[in-house]
């Protein structure tokens, strides 16, 4: 392969061969051509004068997210000494400008590592010091966070969709048009951080070519889209999920990128009617939340919903489509998998199954000896066009078993078919469609002094799925009382990202432990 990186940091961390998934590339469509630049065919393939992306700040053609994100690509390369294969974090809430930098870091031929905007400091340097951050592009609401977490070589600001910021101002001197990097297909594009079972992040790499198959297997196959579709997501872009629904379905297929800031049941609704959206992609708690709020609101424009994130409940699918008319679309994905590649739309869909394997995927379940069942219940396996690869980092081995990729999911699959999911394989907690790595939440509890001892697992929560839920053995002289549940729950929010704090706080004398010393996890799950 000639790759067109020069700094190939990430591309010599990658997994060797023997430990990296079969990929499979059964579809037409799916067979790109060697040079690619995703950048190039999302955003500089379409009508000019089509709207890309519309929000309550404006509109922006399709035309001029091109020229923004060619002076990006500009600026990064001639004033900011960007080299391809350079990693640039960026910083900020769903935005248009967010997304001409997207666009204009893949034309430089640079390495997008997005970030949520939640993210507290200490969170923040382990990405800057795991990817070995060089540049930063970040809004200058969410800068405070960022500037705590330590420095990088080049720093640009801009201010939302203001056009007020610094970095807009200095995109104004600079001259338009600029030839995008000509990058390989399978020179790497993006890294997606996600939190293990050990908190510690992992690093999801993806391609150029990644980034199209996920458009052009479920996207293209299972939601039908149309030229001038609006599309909406709650999900940021630094969420594949978000991504996709939100960034790459829409530009791929010609339609509108609807970006919402402060996506909540509400501001969903609201935008619905005042954007005319056509496909909404949310969490199935945001579904549920969103039922008793459908009086007033005009969503006579929705035609598709999709649900991702956590298991969709069949009582929410049923309720959903009994207020609105609309079967919502459920599907799993994995960071690790880019995308959603088991789903089912329209006559398909088995309501509380999550469906089958996506056209250009094929999935099956393991038994306890890794081997592949017709039907049954097991580990959930999949292939296809995109797969796990982290960089410098031993867990690619639990991940990818005999060239599957083994999603950490139980299923059961049927005869027809289906897969219809059971639990977690592991003790990652997910809670309105967030992943929450319990050990991350204990790391931010033990830095308390009250805290002693402490256990967090998932619980069950009707709202959410799962909530985060701890077990805290107090140091002498604090009181299990109402006060200190709410002193450590603001002391996580304040450690970590807010989303991940315990809901729940449960005062023990010990912890169940082995004989050995090690927490029994499973025991706290007991009633």
């Amino acid at each position: 392969m000639s790759t067109a990186h020069v700094d190939t940091f990430i591309a010599d961390r990658l997994p060797p061969p023997a430990l990296q998934p079969d990929f499979r590339f059964d579809l037409p469509e799916l067979h790109y051509p060697e040079r690619l630049n995703a950048a190039v065919e999302l955003i500089d393939r379409q009508d000019p004068d089509a709207l890309a992306i519309v929000n309550d700040a404006g509109s922006w053609s399709y035309g001029r997210m091109g020229d923004l994100s060619d002076r990006v690509a500009r600026l990064l390369t001639e004033e900011e000494g960007l080299i391809p294969g350079n990693r640039v974090l960026l910083r900020g809430p769903n935005n248009a400008m967010l997304f001409a930098c997207w666009l204009g870091v893949l034309k430089a031929g640079g390495v997008v590592v997005a970030t949520m905007p939640m993210l507290r400091a200490g969170e923040i340097a382990t990405i800057l010091e795991r990817a070995r951050i060089s540049h930063a592009i970040v809004d200058s609401r969410f800068l405070a966070d960022f500037e705590a977490a330590g420095g990088v070589g080049s720093l640009l600001c801009y201010d939302g969709d203001a056009g007020t910021g610094p970095l807009e101002r200095r995109l104004e001197a600079v001259a338009p048009g600029f030839v995008p990097v000509d990058t390989h297909r399978d020179d790497v594009a993006l890294v997606a951080f996600t939190s293990g079972t050990t908190g510690m992040p992992k690093g999801c790499v993806h391609y150029h070519r990644d980034i199209l198959a996920c458009a052009d297997s479920f996207a293209r196959h299972i939601l039908a889209p149309r030229p001038g579709d609006r599309w909406a997501c709650s999900a940021p872009i630094a969420f594949t999920f978000g991504l996709g629904m939100l960034l790459i379905f829409p530009w791929r297929f010609g339609g509108t990128a609807v970006t919402l800031e402060t996506p909540g049941p509400g501001p969903l609704l609201d935008a619905i009617g005042r954007h005319r959206i056509n496909l909404l992609a949310t969490a199935p708690t945001a579904y549920k939340a969103m039922i008793p709020l459908l009086g007033g609101h005009d969503i006579s424009s929705l035609r598709t919903c999709v649900s991702a994130g956590e298991h969709l409940p069949a009582a929410t699918w049923y309720a959903w489509r009994d207020a609105t008319g609309i079967r919502i679309v459920d599907g799993i994905g994995a960071t690790e998998m880019m995308h959603i590649f088991i789903s089912a739309s329209g006559d398909e869909i088995r309501p509380g199954a999550t469906g089958k394997a996506v056209p250009g995927y094929v999935a099956t379940v393991l038994d306890a000896e890794n081997r592949p069942m017709d039907s049954g219940t097991g580990r959930l396996a999949v292939k296809g066009p995109t797969g796990c690869r982290y960089f410098d980092d031993t867990r690619q081995a639990d991940y990818v078993v005999d060239g599957w990729n083994v999603t950490g999911d139980t299923y059961r699959k049927d005869e027809e078919g289906y897969f219809w999911y059971l639990a977690r394989s592991d003790d990652m907690i997910i809670s309105s469609g967030y992943n929450i790595a319990a050990p991350e939440v204990e790391n931010a509890l033990y830095s308390h002094p009250a805290v002693q001892e402490c256990a967090v697992i998932g619980a069950p929560c009707e709202e959410r799925g799962q909530k985060v839920k701890a077990f805290v053995v107090l140091a002498p002289g604090y009181a299990p009382d109402a006060g200190v549940v709410a002193i450590l729950q603001d002391h996580v929010k304040a450690e970590i990202a807010p989303y991940k704090y315990p809901r729940e706080i449960t005062f023990v004398d010990a912890l169940p432990k082995t004989a050995t010393g090690k927490l029994k996890r499973f025991a706290l799950k007991e009633p």
